[in-house]
């Protein structure tokens, strides 16, 4: 430590509003404090970033250069600070569900619909986030639809169903005139795969007989690539529902493996509506099977 007075969002609060208000009487009113507070608080700002922050008269106060960029920086600050008390203070009234590509996949709108009726004092909110845990390793919410292996050490999990695999094709492809196609014939195609939150893996065949590959970065690139028809992808059934296309048609693989579905989240101070969340996905599942 140094001495100086640590920044503290009461000053920056204090620069906001004496900015807002256009005076320090009607900043002090605002904060409610005294104006003589409002001006000791604006003096510790600008003592701590070591910077003028306003140009002061008799009849106007103006940011400067610096306080103008440090404005906008406050700003941003207290909304944050202001959004993380709301979520604190409300974390258990909503129920945020994160997931990669398909969320639900055909089930989707169902869940939403029950998760209404039932629950209607918890707001559910769905997030697609591109990273292999849907953004709950980011903390963006507080379950995640997983359809990859699952980090059992890190996280909690909940096995809700399975989906059958599918190929994704441009629609002028050959392969569109047929209800089905077999694995064994997709190694002789090209293969995309994204890499980071993709199901399909070069596992699903033999090691010496595997597609060649291309990868992407994501599902937008993906069914860019499949549009091309220059290669075909494997998904699972969510996509089909998730992601129709013109210039995209999805057919069947007879002999693959069917892809887990998983609810997954973090051990440590579980959300009080995991358990309905993985009972209202499971029946949906069950029902569709």
């Amino acid at each position: 430590m140094d001495g100086r007075t640590e920044l503290e969002l009461r000053h920056l609060r204090c620069l906001v509003e004496i900015v807002d208000t256009g005076s320090f009487t009607d900043a002090a009113i605002e904060l409610g404090v005294s104006q003589a507070a409002v001006s000791r608080t604006l003096l510790a700002l600008e003592r701590i970033l070591g910077v003028r922050l306003l140009h002061r008269t008799s009849r106007t106060i103006t940011p400067t250069t610096a306080g103008v960029q440090v404005l906008a920086r406050a700003r941003n600050l207290l909304a944050d600070a202001n959004e993380l008390v709301h979520q604190a203070t409300t974390g258990h009234t909503r129920l945020h569900i994160g997931h990669a590509w398909s969320a639900m996949g055909r089930h989707t709108a169902e869940f939403q619909r029950r998760w209404h009726d039932r629950y209607s004092d918890v707001e559910l909110h769905l997030i697609r986030h591109n990273t292999p845990t849907g953004g709950l390793a980011e903390g963006l919410c507080d379950l995640a639809v997983l359809r990859t292996a699952v980090d059992t050490r890190r996280y909690a999990h909940a096995l809700v169903g399975h989906e059958r695999r599918y190929v994704a094709l441009a629609s002028d492809d050959p392969w569109t005139r047929r209800r089905s196609i077999r694995l064994a014939e997709i190694c002789e195609r090209t293969l995309v795969v994204d890499r980071r939150t993709g199901t399909t893996t070069l596992e699903l065949w033999p090691e010496d007989a595997r597609p060649a590959v291309e990868y992407t970065r994501d599902v937008d690139d993906w069914l860019a690539t499949l549009a091309t028809g220059r290669a075909v992808g494997v998904t699972p059934q969510a996509t089909v529902t998730q992601y129709r296309r013109d210039g995209i048609t999805y057919r069947r693989v007879r002999d693959a493996e069917r892809v887990p579905v998983h609810l997954i989240w973090r051990r440590q101070d579980p959300h009080p509506a995991t358990p309905a969340a993985v009972a209202l996905l499971t029946d949906l599942y069950r029902e569709d099977a």
